[in-house]
């Protein structure tokens, strides 16, 4: 069966000066086992994806489950919606959350209780975690960061990076910024999501990229104005 996927909420990468205002992507999985959500956004994106889940005739006690890519607060913060669902996060990455880097001010001090309140599966090794959403280890922006590989798409194979790739400056460079991931593994997995020659990547923070004979490419009306 293949796995069909829709971006619910598109990230983007506004930046400030002292701070950001980016947004990130949440992907809604249409699967055999169900409707799955890669990462839920955070508050100020909660009506839209509320809205986004509506589009598709679902709400979200539709939602079987809901794999995190880390615990930062713009990709977890909406986890409260879904309740019922089963929910997947690596377990590097809850290791991680107990006691982050000491720049990273982005892990919210209630989801580490909440994960242990809900049916929360710790993955541990790289695998499917339901038929054709497959998940590998991309440390680098935290240590225990995931990524989602969908091999059979009517895409052909996509890569939801989530903040493995958070920007197309970050794929096209092959380099990772914002690492807090101590033994900096950011690049060589950026490396590693390229190299499987993907049709199309996700971004964290970016619209939808697309690969063609002459490399990436991308809907430009979609970027937002960088503010720096």
């Amino acid at each position: 069966m293949q796995v069909r996927y829709d971006i619910l909420v598109q990230g983007n990468s506004l930046a400030l000066a002292d701070g950001f205002l980016g947004l990130s992507s949440v992907v809604l999985l249409h699967t055999q086992a169900g409707p799955v959500l890669f990462d839920t956004g955070h508050h100020a994106t909660k009506r839209r994806l509320l809205t986004g889940l509506a589009r598709h005739g679902l709400k979200s006690e539709d939602v079987a489950a809901v794999i995190l890519s880390h615990l930062h607060f713009d990709h977890a913060n909406n986890l409260e919606l879904f309740p019922h669902a089963q929910v997947y996060v690596s377990a590097a990455e809850c290791a991680y959350a107990r006691d982050p880097h000491p720049d990273d001010l982005y892990v919210p001090g209630h989801l580490l209780g909440q994960l242990e309140a809900m049916e929360t599966h710790l993955l541990e090794a790289e695998g499917e975690i339901v038929p054709g959403v497959r998940w590998l280890a991309s440390p680098g922006h935290t240590p225990g960061l995931i990524a989602l590989v969908l091999d059979d798409t009517p895409q052909g194979r996509v890569v939801l990076a989530s903040d493995a790739i958070k920007t197309a400056k970050e794929a096209l460079e092959r380099c990772c910024d914002l690492a807090f991931d101590p033994a900096a593994r950011g690049s060589a997995s950026i490396a590693r999501l390229l190299d499987l020659a993907p049709d199309r990547l996700v971004p964290g923070h970016f619209p939808e990229m697309r690969r063609t004979a002459e490399g990436w490419t991308w809907d430009a009306a979609e970027v937002p104005l960088l503010i720096r």
